[in-house]
């Protein structure tokens, strides 16, 4: 049995209408227990150096530099999670807050 994702969680996930790729998991802790569908961003080697993205690679278990892009977060049924790879630091975490935020225009 996997382990229960966590809010800043990396996944590789099979993505429908894509292909595996890693996920950031977004949705707050107090309710991915009792969600079936999660919200998650998806992590790209496409860099744009923009602001609604969050620099990953190595240090976070991911094979090489990328990053989660916030202008994609999407709904992802979590038995489409297939490995756990890695979680983002407290510094990080905030990092993707402010680009969601950027996203959003919130």
């Amino acid at each position: 049995m996997l382990p229960q994702p966590e809010r800043g969680d990396i996944w590789f996930a099979d993505v429908p209408g894509d292909k595996r790729r890693p996920v950031v998991v977004l949705t707050r802790n107090s309710v991915l227990a009792r969600l079936t569908t999660i919200l998650v961003a998806p992590v790209t080697t496409r860099v744009r150096d923009i602001p609604t993205e969050v620099p990953l690679g190595p240090a976070q278990g991911l094979p090489r530099p990328c990053v989660a892009n916030f202008d994609n977060i999407l709904p992802l049924p979590k038995v489409l999670l297939v490995q756990h790879v890695g979680r983002l630091s407290t510094s990080e975490l905030q990092g993707a807050c402010q680009a969601a935020r950027f996203a959003i225009q919130c």
